[in-house]
């Protein structure tokens, strides 16, 4: 499973036009050992990722976003398990769209990116735009 995205993804969340608040669903799940040749090497896949998440964390919140919750996913309560196995949950606020752009963009999020590859197997990234008002019924 690719976990970066395509040009077409990256261009389409480029150019969403939403300039408010962008919160990243991140859907994890990770190798049982990272992958070798690299500085994780015999680790396992959750602490390589702990070690591109440390660094992401003071990246995003230098640019006004933050951690919003981090959990474990326990349990498929609704859909299908067999494609739904993650092992891990994040919900991450950017102020903005070109915030976390921006972020990725430098060569010191390329540097710890290598942390997330050698960690992960498989994960979902979405895009949400907060929507409060229209659940409350406000247009």
């Amino acid at each position: 499973m690719p976990i970066t995205p395509n040009a077409e993804q990256f261009k389409a969340y480029a150019e969403s036009g939403n300039d408010g608040e962008v919160v990243m669903l991140n859907l994890l799940k990770f190798k049982v050992r990272a992958d070798e040749g690299g500085a994780d090497e015999g680790s396992s896949g959750s602490d390589a990722y702990g070690r591109y998440a440390d660094a992401v964390i003071r990246m995003v919140e230098a640019r006004g976003g933050k951690l919003l919750w981090l959990g474990r996913a326990d349990h498929v309560f609704i859909g299908d398990v067999d494609t739904n196995d993650w092992d891990s949950v994040a919900l991450v606020s950017y102020p903005n769209r070109q915030a976390f752009l921006d972020m990725i963009s430098t060569p010191d999020y390329q540097e710890a990116h290598e942390h997330r590859s050698a960690g992960l197997a498989d994960t979902v990234l979405i895009a949400c735009t907060p929507q409060l008002d229209r659940l409350r019924g406000s247009s």
